[in-house]
């Protein structure tokens, strides 16, 4: 729904007033023409579970670090395509790790989905192979069938709420311009000391300190989340993703 261009679009405003060469960095239209089809997404429709990328995280499990490890691939290639002077290369990357971000960043992504996902298929996500198999969950008998993919498709359901949390989360922030987000001095103090990727990790545990997932669990999307949306989430989402291109960039310079 056009969030990940959008944070893009803004991170590239605010990366211009942090100590970078901008002329050096993939412009804006570059880095979004590989978002949607030809962002991690666009992987998901054409092979099923075939090098996908997985960009949740349960913050609660201190072994959960595939996002983690996908992030700091693509930190590091986004850092090597700069100093090669690679920008289609670097294009790529910068896209590609700013997803894995704001994926990383958004409350149903904190959510243990693969663990849901192998309770209702009963197989891990890794042997859904087919678009089919992806789509239906085949149960013991048909009854069973009916409430597993109820469990996941319906009302109230795994996939549903996630579905629902982020178009309710799109329709928060549609009305702000956001021009007024600045890059947390803290933040960008703390990069520099002790690098993106344990910054990364203290965002990912302050947005789930803000328990908007389990709040719209409970109340559905209200006032209050849409506050949050604004306020702090997507603030969070434009720093994190500004603060990496940052670290690439600095690091790719010449010592």
């Amino acid at each position: 729904m056009g969030v990940h261009q959008r944070v893009d679009r803004l991170a590239c405003k605010k990366i211009k007033h942090l100590d970078i060469d901008v002329s050096r960095f993939p412009n804006i239209e570059r880095i979004i023409h590989f978002e949607g089809k030809n962002g991690p997404d666009g992987i998901k429709s054409k092979s099923p579970s075939v090098d996908e990328p997985w960009h949740f995280v349960n913050p609660d499990d201190e072994n959960d670090v595939q996002l983690y490890d996908d992030i700091n691939n693509h930190l590091q290639n986004l850092t090597k395509a700069l100093r090669d002077d690679e920008c289609e290369r670097a294009a790529f990357e910068a896209a590609w790790l700013s997803h894995a971000i704001v994926d990383g960043l958004t409350p149903p992504h904190q959510y243990p989905l693969s663990d849901k996902i192998e309770e209702l298929w009963g197989k891990p996500k890794e042997s859904r192979t087919t678009v089919l198999d992806k789509s239906f969950i085949k149960g013991v008998n048909s009854r069973d069938t009916l409430s597993r993919n109820w469990k996941y498709w319906g009302v109230g359901g795994v996939w549903t709420a996630h579905y629902l949390f982020e178009w309710g989360f799109a329709a928060a922030v549609s009305s702000s311009r956001f021009h007024d987000v600045e890059i947390s001095a803290g933040l960008k103090k703390q990069v520099d000391e002790v690098g993106f990727m344990r910054t990364f990790k203290t965002i990912v545990d302050e947005v789930y300190a803000l328990n908007m997932y389990e709040e719209y669990y409970k109340k559905g999307w209200n006032r209050h989340l849409a506050k949050l949306s604004r306020e702090k989430l997507m603030p969070l989402l434009i720093n994190a993703v500004a603060l990496a291109w940052y670290e690439a960039d600095r690091k790719s310079l010449p010592l």
